[in-house]
């Protein structure tokens, strides 16, 4: 068994553990814990092994599945793939210890929700892992599965709502794609006598197509990966997600789940289809500069919480999209380290969003107030999470940003320049959701109890504070800074956000080698180093 079939299949395996001790809540929730923890130091010795230097596809393990069509379950990582399963192997564990004290629906258990979590894990490392086209659709799909449940058994109170339109925007997305994946088998048994589904052979296959046979393929794959990275007008399935599903849940989706689509841009868009990709590029700008700004300025008008973040990763998604289709391998870089440094900024951003909430018991922003007075280190949180978002200055994000639009400035200036706006409407959106939540006088429904009434907080220290506010109430129970648990989920975040705005070597060297390599397939040369240098 190989280092790669393990992340795949160890996750499934402790899902099946913590579903046979859902009796037992404790050992549940332990058991899912370290199964997560051993999973993310089987990442971590995937990327030790990983040799950037080395071939394209590495750790890879093929198994002969369906022989008629050529099928196998193959897998393999780039240095793409591998960031994209070290995030999700990271997270895990984050959403985990967020979760242990999640509060769960009548007829729940935590041992079920820790055990689909454990099962979204296998199936999308699986899914950035496969090297066959048509595995890749299957696992596309079955991957929607364990996040209806999530979403639909545990979330708010529109939660089955949620769940069936993410569902079906991204089912529909899926047998789009089933479309193009037939069309590129049925071109490459009439183009070479024998049908293939491998991602390498139809890579060289389909590079040769005429331009009308590729962009019937590009738009297959395309759409499927607009819907879930997600490019408007094709996100309105996210804000719905993201508002009614968990906190933990919210983290994955915007995290990890909707940079398949992105990821499936670099590994099968450009690859399968180079030609149309370049034909088609304007058309996938304009959406991506209509996403930057139209999240940003959605995000600035939401007064709920986690509808906020989804309209802000739509946003970040526009840059993504824009730097990818560039086709600059400055631009390209930009946009896979962004998959990554947006997982960490967004992923710590909902992380501390959710804390908010348990404390207030609401997701109105109306509904605080001034609660860096009664709890400054989360406040502190909030200002880092936020800062990460609008890609500051040494902060993880600002290299990825910087990278994007520097790269993208070569080819589309003028697409560039309009995405350089979002950048400006971050700032405004950040600051000001700080500024409502954690600033002023403390105030809001959800921190604030009538006077000794039944919500009026007795704990001394909490009352010490500056207990009197405007309307002469005392801060509502509960009302506290980050406990231990808490510092622990959100401590490895920090440092991230930190080590990688200073020091973003360690990634860009495992990235860069993948991308030169999706641009030599497409065949598209900077237009820097054509002129002599670089």
């Amino acid at each position: 068994m190989t280092l790669l079939l393990a992340l795949i299949l160890l996750p499934l395996a402790g899902a099946v553990v913590v579903a046979l001790l859902r009796g037992n809540e404790r050992a549940a929730k332990f058991a899912a814990l370290a199964f997560s923890l051993v999973e993310l130091v089987l990442a971590a010795v995937a990327w030790i092994v990983y040799d950037p230097a080395g071939p394209r596809l590495q750790l890879t393990s093929s198994v002969e599945w369906i022989p008629a069509f050529d099928i196998r379950l193959s897998f393999g990582v780039d240095g793409i793939a591998l960031v994209m399963v070290a995030v999700i192997a990271l997270l895990t564990p984050l959403v985990l210890g967020f979760s242990w004290r999640e509060r769960i629906p009548t007829g729940r258990t935590h041992g079920g929700f820790f055990s689909l979590l454990l099962v979204q894990q296998a199936l999308t490392v699986a899914v950035f892992a496969t090297t066959d086209v048509f595995v890749f659709y299957v696992l596309f799909e079955l991957m929607l599965i364990p996040m209806y449940f999530l979403i639909g058994g545990y979330g708010g109170p529109q939660r089955q709502y949620a769940a069936v339109k993410f569902f079906l925007y991204s089912f529909l997305g899926g047998l789009i794609m089933l479309a193009s994946v037939i069309g590129a088998y049925a071109y490459a048994a009439r183009a070479t006598g024998q049908g293939t589904f491998d991602w390498a052979r139809l890579t060289q296959i389909l590079g040769d197509a005429p331009l009308g046979v590729q962009v019937w393929i590009f738009l297959g794959f395309f759409l499927a990966f607009a819907i879930k990275a997600p490019l408007v007008p094709l996100h309105t399935w996210l804000p719905d997600a993201a508002e009614q599903a968990p906190i933990g849940v919210a983290v994955i989706v915007v995290g990890v789940l909707d940079k398949v689509g992105t990821f499936g841009f670099l590994r099968y868009s450009l690859p399968l289809a180079p030609d149309a990709s370049q034909v088609l590029a304007p058309l996938v700008l304009v959406l991506a500069v209509l996403g930057v700004l139209y999240g940003s300025l959605q995000a600035f008008g939401q007064v709920d919480l986690k509808r906020l973040i989804a309209y802000v990763s739509i946003a970040h998604f526009g840059f993504i999209a824009l730097g990818i289709f560039a086709f600059t391998s400055q631009a390209q870089i930009g946009s896979a380290s962004y998959m990554v440094n947006h997982s960490i900024a967004t992923g710590m951003l909902v992380l501390v969003i959710g804390m908010i909430i348990a404390r207030g018991g609401s997701t109105r922003i109306d509904d605080y107030g001034g609660m860096a007075q009664v709890t400054p280190l989360l406040g502190g949180m909030l200002l880092v999470a936020g800062l990460s978002t609008l890609s500051l200055p040494g902060t993880n994000s600002f290299i990825s940003e910087f990278l994007v639009l520097i790269g993208s400035f070569a080819t589309r200036p003028v697409y560039t320049v309009l995405a350089t706006l979002g950048m400006v409407l971050a700032a405004v959106y950040v600051f000001r959701l700080y500024q409502r939540v954690m600033q002023g006088p403390v105030s809001g429904n959800a921190l604030i109890g009538a006077a000794g009434g039944p919500g009026a907080a007795t704990d001394p220290n909490l009352l010490a504070r500056g207990a009197e506010n405007a309307s002469g109430g005392a801060y509502r129970a509960g009302i506290g800074d980050l406990d231990a648990r808490e510092i622990a989920v959100l401590a490895p975040l920090v440092v991230l956000v930190i080590v990688l705005g200073f020091y973003p070597e360690p990634m860009l060297e495992v990235i860069t080698p993948s991308v030169e390599a999706t641009m030599s397939e497409i065949g598209v040369t900077d237009p820097v180093t054509s002129q002599g240098g670089n």
